[in-house]
């Protein structure tokens, strides 16, 4: 049968608009207002709320690096949440706040392009804001801050306990998970892998990934880069000790943008089975957690951390104290 034109377009029509209907949107918090705020199916919307420590990435990659990674998961999970029918994904704006910097594997607390806060205050951080989300009844929070640090994710995953047990919700650090199932990484070649090494901060892997999401901040000069590659975590704090230490780790001058891509879209599809699984009713605490096996690997780290963390309270506090603000 010859569908008349005038009844194809109709249907079209129709059809678009119920697959627009069904869809499920994005949204940036920061440009709603209260009432379009008040309006959300408290039921079927996610927050996602993005983060990037400022962190020493050396002199070839830029220090907000892991702040656009995260930027560009949040980005894939928020697609993968809104291709179910009528859900929500509620963009949190970025939070450039996070615990450490790969300059203390060295003992080294002071570093240019290193900002971080202290652990207790990031950890304060992400329990307010777990509150403020909580009181105001939502319900789906995940958290995508991907960074090494130990301690950085134990406060995370603290904000996220605390959340589940005074609001009955679930608030995640989704980067801090290491499910049983993850999708294997992406591997070098054998000659880039051989150089690189541990590949924990802005070696061939990371450089990489910049190269794909910001080629134009990644340094032409990462070609000549020397290798500060080693395949023990005792010969990585042997490396980061030295006093010329440029503040990266393994061979960033292999990288390529196509391997970057490729781990990008490895981890995002890591983190979006998780929180999708999530959703579903998984429960997040049957996943184990990278801080746990890391902090018991880096007991003396952690401890060194905290002290520095320690000194730096004292003496604001004590500034407090002298000019009678506490």
């Amino acid at each position: 049968m010859r569908v008349p034109r005038p009844i194809l377009a109709v249907w079209i029509v129709f059809g678009s608009l119920l697959a627009t209907e069904a869809r499920g949107q994005v949204l940036q918090l920061g440009e709603l207002n209260t009432e379009q705020i008040k309006k959300l199916d408290r039921a079927k919307t996610v927050v996602l709320m993005p983060g990037g420590v400022l962190e020493e990435h050396g002199p070839y990659l830029p220090s907000f690096s892991d702040g656009f990674m995260n930027a560009w998961w949040t980005e894939r999970l928020a697609e993968a949440i809104v291709a179910r029918p009528r859900w929500t994904a509620l963009v949190f704006p970025m939070l450039p706040l996070g615990d450490g910097g790969a300059n203390e594997i060295g003992g080294k607390y002071v570093f240019p392009g290193t900002y971080g806060v202290r652990v207790a205050t990031l950890r304060a951080v992400y329990m307010d804001l777990a509150t403020e989300l909580g009181e105001q009844g939502f319900r789906w929070v995940f958290v995508i801050q991907n960074h090494g640090s130990p301690l950085h994710n134990q406060a995370l995953d603290h904000a996220g306990d605390f959340f589940r047990d005074t609001f009955g919700g679930q608030m995640v650090n989704l980067c801090g998970l290491e499910p049983s199932d993850a999708l294997p990484a992406p591997k070098l070649p054998d000659a880039a892998a051989k150089a690189n090494g541990i590949d924990i901060h802005a070696g061939a892997s990371e450089t990489s990934r910049i190269l794909f999401l910001k080629p134009d901040l990644v340094s032409a000069r990462v070609a000549e880069a020397p290798d500060h590659g080693a395949f023990s975590f005792p010969k990585l704090g042997e490396i980061a000790r030295d006093a010329a230490w440029p503040g990266y780790f393994g061979a960033p001058r292999y990288a390529t943008a196509a391997h970057g891509e490729a781990v990008m879209r490895q981890r995002a599809a890591n983190y979006n089975r998780s929180a999708l699984a999530i959703l579903d009713g998984k429960d997040p605490r049957e996943i184990p957690r990278y801080a746990t096996g890391a902090l018991e690997a880096e007991k003396e780290g952690a401890a060194q951390s905290l002290a520095y963390d320690e000194t730096v309270r004292k003496r604001q506090e004590n500034w407090l104290k002298k000019n009678g603000f506490q």
